[in-house]
């Protein structure tokens, strides 16, 4: 189908009722949870901003590094949910049990992997990222305490995504306001030592994300066993792996998994361009990106309401309705972008007083907000339909292909060579470390409409 053809077959929009009250539920749960999270990530930012420029960006590059391994497993949990949403379909409910089991599986040895590594490597690993001596420091101090938080989360985010692969997601709504109170309150009692206690600076907000970490934990583990009559979790489900399901979730995982760690590595390497740019570079990213991720919650909360939706239609077997359900997730996807665009434009002005930062950081965050309401027009439409309608439908290896052309063939190396060869304004390098956000519209837009990427799996009555 070429790009006309395309265009006109997506103006035939779904006229169903119920898909429209499921996404928009959906992702604005989803969204609502995310903004929580995100603000967990603001508070973090702004209590270490307000307490040191040299705290903040040993935070940003240390979450670069936690990043990658809570960006594995959220691969693990989102192949939970596109397995277990068609199993969900198919109304095949003890199949998904062995499904929460292998994707815990993963998930925990992922955890406990990254936990291990990152407590004995952690001055090597931000030394990758910086020469800053102090930033290194600071930030080896902050990864010796939230690496423990890793094993927790290994389990938090699976049972989640198993849950919400039921449609069930208000829980996490709850767990993630919980977490933000936690963290938030922690934050501010710790770091600048509140009402008798020490003021432990960059380790106390390490000390408030652990804690945080743990009781979420706590908090999902307890609603899982107290409605365990209807879901059905038993400790044998997480202690004998079903071959044939391991082998249909490994397919389907792989790949995932190794665009996440693509995908987290290629924006470590980001980070460590723009690290070895001072510390202005750093402050300004990071105060850009917390912003961009905080009006971005409706994409992202699109891409996961979308993988539910689309996943639980395939197992449904209602292949034409996934049809004309990606043609019309398309223009909402690129509605959301558009909304996006102009919040982030309008309200960029408004943000950066509450930071401590110097007035260069500053100038460089503003620019950078400006590119970044430009792009997302692009992230809102290319990254739903990749990683929400694609993966979902069963293409996953393509989007593992893709991620990697662009990234590591296209993107990095050229940002490389202009930031180290050429040595362009910290500007510049942004702009093309961003520029894969459009590139890759293209390539999506031609994708999905061909509908190649629809794959039953074998097994699925």
């Amino acid at each position: 189908m070429n790009g006309k053809g395309a265009w006109m077959t997506m103006a035939l929009l779904v006229r169903e009722k119920s898909f429209y009250k499921s996404f928009i539920s959906l992702t604005l749960i989803i969204a609502l949870q995310n903004v929580i999270t995100i603000g967990v990530n603001l508070s973090d930012n702004l209590i270490l901003g307000g307490y040191s420029e040299i705290a903040l960006s040993a935070a940003s590059l240390a979450n670069q590094i936690q990043f990658i391994a809570t960006f594995l497993m959220i691969g693990c949990s989102q192949s939970v949910v596109i397995l277990a949403s068609r199993l969900w379909g198919a109304r095949q409910l003890t199949i998904i049990r062995k499904v929460i089991g292998v994707g815990m599986a993963f998930s925990l040895a992922i955890g406990v992997v990254t936990c291990v590594t990152v407590i004995g490597f952690s001055t090597e690993l931000l030394s990758l990222l910086t020469t800053d001596e102090l930033v290194i420091q600071e930030g080896a101090k902050f990864l010796s305490i939230v690496s423990f938080s890793f094993v927790c989360f290994a389990i938090t985010t699976v049972l989640l995504a198993s849950l919400r692969s039921m449609e069930i997601v208000k829980i996490g709504l709850f767990v993630s306001l919980c977490t933000l109170v936690i963290n938030v309150s922690l934050n501010y009692l710790l770091v600048y030592g509140q009402f008798g206690l020490p003021a432990m600076g960059i380790s106390g907000s390490a000390t408030a994300t652990l804690a945080s970490r743990i009781i979420e934990c706590i908090i999902v583990i307890v609603y899982v066993l107290k409605n365990n009559q209807s879901l059905g979790l038993t400790i044998r489900n997480f202690l004998k792996l079903d071959t044939s399901i391991l082998k249909q979730y490994t397919q389907i995982a792989f790949p995932i998994l190794i665009s996440s760690l693509s995908w987290a590595g290629a924006m470590a390497v980001q980070s460590g361009i723009l690290g070895h740019m001072g510390t202005s570079a750093i402050a300004a990213n990071s105060v850009a990106t917390t912003i961009f991720q905080f009006v971005t919650v409706i994409t992202y909360a699109s891409a996961s309401s979308t993988a539910v939706i689309m996943g639980k239609t395939v197992g449904e077997g209602h292949l034409a309705k996934v049809k004309a359900y990606s043609r019309t997730l398309q223009i909402l996807y690129l509605g959301i972008g558009l909304v996006t665009a102009i919040v982030l434009f309008v309200t960029k002005d408004h943000v950066l007083f509450m930071y401590a930062i110097s007035d260069e950081a500053k100038t460089l965050a503003l620019t950078f907000m400006t590119i970044l309401s430009i792009t997302v027009i692009g992230t809102s439409y290319e990254m739903p339909a990749l990683s929400g309608i694609l993966q979902s439908g069963g293409d996953t290896k393509f989007v593992m292909y893709n991620d990697f052309i662009f990234m590591w063939l296209l993107i990095l190396p050229a940002s490389l060579l202009a930031a180290f060869v050429f040595n362009y304004s910290p500007v510049i390098i942004f702009i093309l470390l961003k520029s894969d956000q459009i590139l890759k519209c293209f390539v999506a837009l031609v994708k999905v409409n061909r509908y190649k990427w629809i794959k039953v799996m074998a097994d699925q009555p």
